[in-house]
């Protein structure tokens, strides 16, 4: 009986996301799945969406990636990535971060979901990590380009998860991650294959702002640093997104509200998001995941699309989830 209640439901949120794209919207969910953590970006005027495949971690063995001209329509690009290409992971891939450079695109992943002595009692656990695969187009084919994870140790006690890479103002490269309630963040080298030690030895700084548990994300509007993250609990509707602002990539941050949150009217459990900015203009979109109502399942998880607007003073205004979605075409421009 569960599982036809749980069918029954997805199939009204895939015909309710039909009937919106056929009235000129995306609909949310934008994508028909059950799919969470979604990085999305701009690559050579087509939007992009890397999300996590959102099911229990034995069968998170695989990343798939969706593309479109519109943000109403998007191509399904299965399997860009797997355990079969990423030799040392074997479960729990998630939150997969893209960039390109040097006209090649760089997937950096989450796996295994390793564990630090603090939490099991008994050893460390380093069998995972923060992964690179590398390609040369956005929907692959990808290979592992480190052979090994980028970070798998527990620096400031944060699990190496939930990774976001961001090209500063200067063009340098950082990465910032982590789990457990902790936010670091650490300077990429030219090449993507270490990371590269501050002025005063340390290989990562911590950032962490206060209510952080996971999911940064950032971005720069109007020469402010904006820093966001998931509060709450990941298997529940607590899920909430706060940000806040700064001068420069290293902060200090301090939190200044919630902007995503549950909607008993649409649904629950909404974060783990990531931004987009249409190049040349001040439009900008949340893409985040959310459950919904009723759900029935931990990994039950969507991912969709609303508009993110900002105060006059620069804060961001709450976001409206919504059952339309989003509507516009991409201009010619790009994110490279």
């Amino acid at each position: 009986m569960l599982r036809r209640i749980i069918c029954i439901a997805f199939i009204f949120l895939f015909f309710q996301q039909t009937i919106q794209a056929q009235k000129g919207s995306s609909g949310n969910p934008v994508i028909e799945g059950w799919y969470a953590d979604p990085e999305g970006v701009i690559f050579n005027n087509q939007y992009w969406l890397y999300p996590t495949f959102s099911a229990k971690y034995k069968d998170q063995v695989f990343l798939d990636a969706f593309s479109s001209s519109d943000m109403l329509n998007w191509k399904k690009h299965p399997r860009i990535i797997d355990t079969s290409i990423i030799k040392w992971a074997y479960m729990a891939m998630w939150a997969p971060s893209v960039v390109k450079k040097d006209n090649q695109y760089f997937l950096f992943f989450s796996a295994n979901d390793i564990q630090s002595k603090k939490r099991n009692g008994v050893k460390d656990d380093h069998n995972g990590g923060i992964g690179i695969a590398v390609a040369p187009k956005p929907e692959g084919p990808y290979k592992d380009y480190l052979g090994r994870p980028l970070i798998n140790q527990f620096y400031n006690d944060a699990q190496p998860i939930d990774q976001f890479v961001f090209q500063d103002k200067d063009g340098e490269y950082y990465i910032m991650y982590g789990g457990w309630g902790r936010c670091n963040l650490a300077k990429l080298n030219k090449d993507f294959t270490a990371l590269v030690p501050f002025p005063n030895g340390d290989i990562v700084k911590e950032i962490t702002p206060k209510g952080y548990v996971e999911g940064p994300t950032m971005f720069i509007r109007k020469g402010t640093y904006y820093l966001m993250w998931s509060e709450g609990g990941w298997t529940n509707g607590s899920y909430k997104v706060a940000y806040a602002r700064a001068n420069n990539i290293l902060g200090p941050f301090e939190r200044e509200t919630t902007i995503l949150e549950a909607d008993s009217t649409i649904a629950t459990g909404a974060g783990h998001h990531s931004v987009m900015n249409i190049p040349g203009t001040d439009e900008w979109y949340i893409v985040y995941h959310r459950r919904p109502i009723p759900n029935l399942d931990r990994d039950h998880r969507v991912t969709c699309i609303d508009r993110l607007f900002f105060n006059a003073d620069g804060s961001i205004q709450k976001v409206k989830m919504t059952f339309e979605g989003v509507k516009r075409e991409l201009k010619q421009d790009s994110r490279n």
